[in-house]
């Protein structure tokens, strides 16, 4: 073979497989961001998760679960949904608890989700709607006797007067959780919290708390924290980022948005355990009487699906590169003054 031929073949190889590698890159760049999207409502079956006055979190979030996949499927025809529970029974058909929560993280892994989306609703652990309770309105003078005997004596003793009142569980807003990446000082605990002092699996704000005996779901084996390092680089700024624009669409509806939390002193396992940007979002309060009616209305479940939609959508323009449209300053969060009534 000549030095010329030999160009030539050295020349085609060379012009194929930049050819190739192109077609490659416009391959990749075509392939959805989101091919994937894992919705998961929350609790199910023998786990109903709190309760309000009417309704119970589980049929809530499978409810706004539904409505949020039939609106991204006509938003987003290019990504598959896949549903963790479609009816009122635990993931998997299955009667544990901890075992479903395991199955839930196992589905969205092995079908390589780009996104997990868990459905919530919170509350704050006290009676839902509210409760009697008691205050001083004043003191009123009583006369006792002390002593016995030659020394007994009239004494005058000031006590207080009593008045039932009715206080209102007044506790309302919306939160968004991702998972604390850096909570390397509470991790052997949080997993083996309870919630809520009395043995419940789910604890009162209604993220997934589970009990583990036989320790595995130890986060302290060297695969968790090869496992948290890897999320912290590669998932915990897409979580974010996501959560934080599922906050600010609440706001510009109106929502008292109670910001983008972390849990440190309890885990969120399903949202650690998912190899993938991961958030779950309370909806609103079932143990507020105007909250769970709002969160159990049509309209109310239309403006949640609305506001986590759009702000899928943002996020998706914003991992492709595109301009998404600007965001507000997600609110830090906050607590309002309790209101009271008689």
């Amino acid at each position: 073979m000549n030095k010329n031929k030999l160009y030539r073949c050295v020349k085609s190889f060379f012009v194929a497989g930049i050819l190739l590698f192109s077609g490659f890159g416009a391959w990749a760049q075509q392939k959805p961001v989101l091919g994937t999207i894992i919705i998961d409502p929350g609790h199910g079956g023998i786990d109903p998760g709190a309760s309000g006055q009417f309704s119970t979190e589980a049929a809530v979030a499978l409810s706004i679960s539904l409505k949020l996949g039939k609106a991204l499927t006509t938003e987003l025809p290019d990504s598959k949904l896949i549903f963790t529970r479609t009816t009122d029974e635990l993931p998997g058909g299955l009667n544990s608890i901890h075992d479903a929560l395991r199955y839930r993280a196992d589905m969205a892994n092995e079908a390589k989700g780009d996104l997990f989306i868990a459905i919530h609703c919170n509350a704050n652990g006290m009676r839902a709607g509210g409760w009697y309770a008691k205050r001083v309105v004043g003191h009123k003078n009583r006369t006792v006797y002390v002593g016995k005997g030659p020394k007994r004596r009239k004494k005058t003793i000031r006590e207080p007067i009593y008045e039932s009142y009715w206080q209102k569980n007044n506790e309302h807003g919306t939160e968004t959780y991702i998972w604390a990446a850096d909570r390397t000082g509470y991790k052997g605990n949080a997993i083996n919290s309870t919630g809520g002092g009395g043995g419940n699996a789910y604890d009162t704000t209604g993220g997934e708390v589970v009990e583990d005996s036989t320790n595995m779901l130890d986060l302290n084996s060297p695969e968790a924290l090869i496992r948290s390092q890897l999320y912290e680089k590669k998932y915990f700024g897409k979580s974010m980022l996501l959560a934080t624009m599922v906050e600010d669409e609440f706001g510009k509806q109106g929502r008292f948005s109670r910001g983008v939390k972390q849990r440190n002193e309890k885990g969120i396992w399903v949202l650690q355990a998912t190899g993938m940007p991961s958030i779950l979002v309370e909806t609103g309060f079932i143990s507020q009487t105007e909250e769970e009616e709002y969160i159990n209305s049509e309209k109310g479940q239309e403006e949640i699906v609305t506001a986590i939609v759009n702000a899928i959508k943002r996020y998706k323009s914003s991992l492709e590169g595109g301009a998404a449209p600007a965001q507000q300053t997600t609110p830090a969060p906050a607590t309002e003054p309790a209101e009271t009534s008689k």
